[in-house]
């Protein structure tokens, strides 16, 4: 490796992408242009950089496999950046697997928590905390031990348990000091002040209070019947009933139990469920056919009762009936929470990490858009999505694909 190259790659491990440039900007060998693509990542070029670490993969001989699985490496970092989720994973995971066998472990361990972070926007956590596992007992270099930690905490947040998160935090916070680069010093402070923002409102007797995040996991461990309006489900105790695949249903469960203690008329029932202002009978024979069969799925918490004007939720072991809400309503909330990030997004990627359709996520980003709430820059096949950040409140009840509280 020759002084420039050596030079320009101590630069971008202290985040400093311009230093970087001015030894390399005119050379266009394999390590010039993969340096030079890591360094318009960091400035956060993201499509010159994929096509730059895309011409040094290229460039370097079938012979330098080690340098070829390294640039592998870094464009899944950038693709990760660039919310690109839809590649496979393999590659990544064969590029790990060269960089094992050849011995560099830092860039190894990187890729490990490349395809980590990639889960976790995915939501899939449980696959995230095996990825994460493997990191365990491994010396990682500062910036890679604040990035692990992070991801900790964020894996620790979506499965709501507060004190695992706060502890990563603090370790992400000693690491980003010890790497000294800004960046991730700005985002270990982002996610440590995440904590102590409202995160879901608790609605019970008729009143509303905003929760943190250590108060909603308080919330969910006590002795109530929560109606989690943000996971979509009913918590009593141990009890976790998943009512996210029966919409029609969980709006009956809210509307009951919003009105607890007292019951709800027929006629609300049928407008908050069905969407109809000027109920018929048919509407009302429907209703008592939802209502046998959310009966039934929930008697292992809760009784329903008819009333004379309505139907009343009853829970078990006298327990209070409490509504968690997320601290937005409204159908395209997740969608929202996903943007907030500041990233842009395709919307294949937003689709992969909603579980829904393409062209369901088109049009709630239409109406979005006619709203005023996101905008889109590019066009056809390269066109992304960006929205402002939710101020004020964190998204993380919001996020999709959140694991069930243990």
């Amino acid at each position: 490796m020759d002084s420039l190259i050596a030079a320009s790659a101590r630069a971008l491990a202290t985040g400093d992408a311009l230093g970087a440039l001015k030894r390399i900007a005119l050379r266009d060998d394999p390590p010039a242009l993969a340096l030079r693509g890591i360094a318009m990542a960091q400035l956060g070029e993201h499509p010159r950089a994929r096509e730059l670490l895309r011409r040094a993969a290229r460039a370097f001989g079938s012979h330098e496999g080690l340098a070829r699985a390294r640039c592998v490496v870094a464009e899944a970092e950038v693709a990760l950046a660039m919310r690109d989720l839809g590649g496979s994973p393999r590659s990544l995971a064969a590029a790990a697997a060269t960089l094992e066998a050849r011995a560099d472990h830092a860039n190894a361990l990187q890729a490990w928590l490349i395809a980590a972070r990639r889960l976790l926007l995915l939501g899939r956590l449980d696959e995230a905390a095996a990825a994460l596992a493997r990191l365990d007992g491994h010396g990682l270099p500062p910036s890679l031990a604040a990035v692990a930690a992070l991801a900790e905490a964020e894996l620790a947040l979506r499965s709501l348990r507060v004190g695992p998160a706060r502890a990563a935090l603090a370790r992400a916070q000693v690491a980003a000091d010890r790497a000294g680069v800004p960046a991730l010093v700005a985002e270990v402070a982002e996610a440590r002040a995440a904590l102590d923002r409202p995160a879901g409102r608790r609605l019970f007797g008729g009143d509303e209070q905003m929760l943190r995040l250590g108060e909603v996991e308080a919330l969910l461990a006590s002795n109530a019947l929560v109606v989690d309006a943000c996971r979509r489900g009913l918590r009593a105790g141990g009890a976790w009933l998943p009512l996210a695949g029966r919409p029609l249903l969980f709006a009956l469960a809210r509307a009951l139990a919003e009105a607890w203690p007292g019951d709800v008329p027929r006629e609300a029932l049928i407008a908050s469920a069905f969407r109809i202002r000027r109920p018929d009978e048919t509407h009302r024979a429907r209703l008592r056919v939802e209502i046998g069969r959310l009966r039934a799925l929930v008697k292992g918490l809760a009784h329903i009762e008819a009333s004379p004007r309505g139907f009343v939720l009853k829970p078990h072991d006298a327990r209070d009936v409490v509504v968690l809400a997320p601290p937005i309503d409204g159908d395209q909330a997740s969608l929202l929470a996903l943007l907030a990030d500041g990233a842009a997004w395709s919307t294949s990627a937003l689709a992969l990490a909603l579980g829904d359709s393409q062209r369901t996520v088109q049009r709630a980003l239409a109406e979005l858009e006619a709203e005023g709430r996101v905008r889109a820059i590019g066009r056809a096949r390269a066109r992304r999505w960006l929205a402002p950040p939710l101020a004020g409140f964190t998204t993380i009840l919001l996020l999709p694909a959140a694991l069930p509280i243990e």
